[in-house]
């Protein structure tokens, strides 16, 4: 029995909608189910997201989750607005399929964040902190070119960026190695798990465009009332310019070390963790100063029994000895120097569409799992052109065996916990055999000029093929 737990998110008002009114309806499947199938004792909380990496998410749900409706070519523009229509519920399942679990749904797209007012996102927020399992596609985070491609009523703030504020946690994202795949930094022999802080910072701040001759202050008005008033810049009455207020909290900063500590105990790794401390003495030295009070009264004892240790240093400086090292760190970053560095790292381990990313909440009890990559807008056009593509699906399959694996730890759940290890390593054996997308084909051949049709396989037949070697390894092979 599988049961789909669908919230009809859609059918909100544009105002939003609380939770007691989300519709959610609960579909039986009886199907036959083979001997394999496993039972999931706890439900996941699936997060849809938008163009081409909502397309393979429904490819990856209908080969390896659950049997589900086959991706649509999305609409483009809509002019004038047209109200979305509710999402069907999934087909009985395949009795293929391994999994036997509840999921409970929520839209992200950006059409759907924008009918409900965002509602839905802060819903979906919540709900992985109620049932401690988040599973999340790639979104989009509009600009202003996608505000008139869309026609939202609002240039909505990133989805991420809400979901990690609510939860509190670190999000860690880790390289995926796959043995014949080249390093773009050939030295790196060992993963680098960089631990990004997903509170507060750039991504809670309040920004403004300030005119000719005014002047910004900022101002700290203490609990009895009692104004700190802070000059920032008199703007010359020639032009006006830019400003940005940002914070952060001691609590949040306390949970970040020590999700970051645990993090490097269990992967028996030295933690380091940058700031620029130097330039922002206030600011990035709390950071400091709380990093070094946990690891003192927390941690170090635990740390120097494993062998393990911990240091700070100054960005600039941990980014020039992060590229000549052999990797084997976790490296605690802020949220801004985290997003720019994980990047990095994914490309210098060999592509964008090889990284993981989960955050973790500091009691370790609630993770969300998604890939670190984008929506993949250029395979998009190409996909609703009605020409094939091949799009690296790798970082969305460990979504969710990244997220189910925690599910497995949870609920205590050995048949799940194979399972997942048995999928990501269906990916390392299909890749190795030679059969990719057309990205690590380039990686592997050496530049595109080397890459013929013939030396990759197209976006649902790279799954296709990881799900063959699946059953495989599955039936012992």
């Amino acid at each position: 029995m599988i049961r789909y737990l669908y919230k009809n998110v859609a059918a909100a008002p544009p105002g939003g909608f609380s939770p007691a009114a989300s519709l959610r309806i609960s579909r039986g499947f009886a199907g036959r189910s083979r001997d394999a199938k496993i039972a999931v004792q706890g439900s996941v909380v699936e997060l849809d997201g938008d163009e081409m990496a909502r397309v393979i998410w429904d490819f990856i749900k209908e080969k390896f989750i659950y049997r589900c409706r086959r991706a649509r070519a999305f609409p483009g523009p809509r002019r004038p607005r047209q109200p979305l229509s509710p999402i069907p519920p999934p087909r009985a399942p395949d009795p293929r399929r391994d999994l036997d679990l509840d999921i409970e749904y929520y839209d992200l797209g950006v059409q759907n964040r924008d009918a409900t007012g965002d509602r839905v996102t802060l819903d979906a927020a919540h709900a992985i902190k109620r049932v401690g399992v988040g599973i999340k596609c790639a979104t989009i985070t509009p600009d202003e070119g996608r505000v008139a491609e869309f026609g939202l009523r609002e240039m909505w703030r990133s989805p991420n960026g809400t979901i990690r504020n609510v939860l509190n946690g670190t999000v860690f994202r880790e390289p995926i190695l796959l043995d014949n795949v080249p390093r773009l930094v050939p030295g790196w022999r060992e993963p680098i798990v960089i631990g990004r802080h997903g509170f507060g910072d750039q991504y809670k701040a309040r920004e403004v465009a300030v005119p000719g001759g005014a002047s910004v202050e900022l101002v700290v008005t203490s609990a009895g009332g009692e104004e700190r008033r802070l000059p920032v810049h008199a703007f010359p009455a020639g032009g006006g310019g830019v400003a940005m207020a940002m914070f952060n909290v001691d609590e949040s900063i306390r949970a970040f070390a020590r999700t970051c500590f645990e993090m490097a105990l269990r992967r028996g790794m030295p933690l380091f963790m940058s700031t620029k401390n130097t330039i922002l003495k206030e600011y990035d030295g709390r950071f400091v100063d709380i990093f070094e009070a946990v690891h003192r009264d927390e941690y170090r004892g635990r740390m120097e029994a494993a062998g393990l240790t911990y240091e700070h240093r100054l960005i600039d400086d941990m980014v020039a000895q992060a590229v000549k090292s052999r990797g084997g760190f976790v490296w605690a970053c802020k949220n801004y120097d985290g997003d720019v560095q994980s990047d990095v790292l994914a490309q210098g381990f060999g592509s964008l569409g090889l990284m993981t990313s989960v955050l973790v909440t500091e009691d370790g009890q609630t993770v969300e799992a998604e890939a670190a990559h984008g929506t993949v807008t250029r395979h998009f056009r190409q996909h609703q052109a009605g020409r094939a593509t091949s799009t690296n699906s790798v970082a969305l399959l460990y979504a969710w065996t990244r997220g189910l694996a925690h599910r497995a730890r949870l609920d205590g759940n050995q048949d799940l916990a194979g399972w997942c290890a048995d999928v990501e390593g269906a990916v390392r054996r299909t890749v190795g055999d030679g059969k990719m997308t057309k990205d690590l084909a380039i990686l592997v051949r050496g530049g595109a000029e080397n890459v013929g049709d013939g030396d990759y396989l197209d976006t649902e037949g790279f799954l296709d093929a990881v799900r063959e070697t699946l059953d495989g390894i599955r039936a012992g092979g």
